[in-house]
């Protein structure tokens, strides 16, 4: 085994839910570069998802991600966001980790699509002296084309054609969502009575 490197791995979302496809993306990088650890950054005011639809509480949101890396090595969820308060900016959380640990080399974990959108997130030219940007592609896409002056890591994974909108309506619908999201998470989307769950 190659030796586990001080880095930090950022995976930010939602998260309403997370699902097999985040915990692959979290697991594979890791994997990959040789990761102390990979946080799932639960944002807890997405500025550019805000008014595009209702989203789940934050400590919903947490709960959940919590239960789905419950017993997964070297993979955390985090409320450092939720914790902070008010719009959550990617910005503010890498500098935050670096006042915290100045020594430990942090990775922003992106998908492709995100990748190419870098531009558009707040104070994004000052992101890439805080973090390499691992960009996970899954198998048969292109290579995505990020904003110049980053350090790109990339990560390749199987593709898994799966969505949290998607889960979301198989909720609703009351349609199964085994084996697309781990069982704790399915115990708290019960629990909570999220996505309509507690209406059916």
């Amino acid at each position: 085994m190659p030796p586990v490197r001080r880095g930090l791995g950022i995976l930010g979302g939602t998260f309403d839910p997370p699902h097999i496809g985040h915990l692959a993306a979290a697991v594979e990088v890791r994997s990959a570069l040789h990761l102390e650890r990979v946080l799932l950054m639960v944002a807890n005011d997405p500025w550019q998802k805000t008014g595009v639809r209702p989203l789940s509480a934050a400590q919903d949101r947490l709960a959940m991600t919590a239960a789905a890396v419950l017993g997964v090595d070297g993979i955390e969820a985090s409320d450092l966001e939720i914790a902070r308060g008010g719009p959550t900016y990617s910005i503010d959380t890498l500098k935050e980790l670096h006042e915290v640990a100045p020594e430990q080399q942090l990775f922003l974990i992106v998908g492709s699509d995100a990748a190419t959108n870098l531009h558009t997130w707040h104070q994004h030219d000052e992101l890439p002296e805080l973090a390499t940007l691992v960009i996970v592609e899954r198998d048969g896409e292109n290579a995505a084309v990020p904003p110049a002056g980053w350090t790109i890591q990339r990560v390749s994974m199987p593709r898994l054609d799966v969505s949290s909108t998607e889960l979301r309506d198989r909720v609703r619908n009351g349609r199964p969502l085994t084996p697309l999201v781990t069982p704790g998470v399915i115990d708290e989307i019960e629990a909570r009575g999220l996505y309509g769950l507690a209406d059916s």
